[in-house]
């Protein structure tokens, strides 16, 4: 599903101001019905194969919110419910004002979790909200890992002594979507060889939406 629904090439700029010719969209899959379904179970089972006893699982926004909605539904579901929470990118002004949502109970075990890792900077922000708050992290894990831009070793860095685990590389789901011949769709900013529509794949050649077909 990350091969056939997240994956796109192109030119793309991604949120570490880089630019890439492929672009990874976790959430196509993650908020699909039966894409939730298979994040929630392949992460509590990742969860439970590590002997992590996880209490609660939680991440930054908003990459990370389906991932912790479907680990808590599944988890309940198997009888040992791992409780989730989501950390704000900034505290609240208002109410309580504050920047962990969802599960608080302390003392507690948890994972933090997040769709892709690039730079690592939202997992890093989530690790170290989740420890000024009092948490007791025993585990980090991303979806999908680009392999780029320092991002294991500055997750690893943030999270010691806790391990980090990566579900699925970049070239694992970039090799799976071009086995499956999916089409390669480009950025908006193509455009089709035969007029001036917005190209959506490059195969054959730039073709937009009508002369796709």
């Amino acid at each position: 599903m990350l091969a056939e629904r997240s994956f796109r090439l192109g030119q793309f700029t991604l949120s570490s101001g880089g630019t890439s010719d492929y672009y990874i969209d976790c959430r196509l899959t993650t908020l699909d019905a039966d894409g939730a379904l298979l994040t929630g179970q392949v992460v509590f089972d990742e969860i439970g194969k590590r002997g992590w006893n996880a209490d609660a699982i939680g991440g930054l926004t908003m990459g990370a919110d389906p991932m912790v909605v479907a680990t808590s539904v599944i988890s309940a579901q198997r009888g040992k419910p791992i409780h989730g929470f989501l950390v704000r990118k900034a505290e609240k002004t208002h109410g309580t004002a504050q920047r962990i949502e969802g599960f608080r109970a302390k003392p507690a075990r948890v994972v933090i979790v997040d769709d892709v890792c690039t730079t690592g900077a939202s997992t890093i922000q989530a690790i170290e909200a989740a420890r000024e708050y009092g948490f007791e992290i025993v585990g980090v894990l991303c979806l999908v890992e680009r392999q780029e831009a320092g991002g294991r070793a500055n997750v690893e860095q943030a999270a010691n002594p806790v391990p980090f685990i990566a579900l699925f590389t970049a070239n694992d789901v970039r090799a799976e979507h071009m086995k499956r011949g999916a089409p390669q769709i480009l950025a908006v900013s193509a455009k089709c060889d035969l007029c001036d529509r917005p190209a959506v794949t490059n195969s054959p050649g730039n073709r937009c939406e009508v002369h796709r077909r």
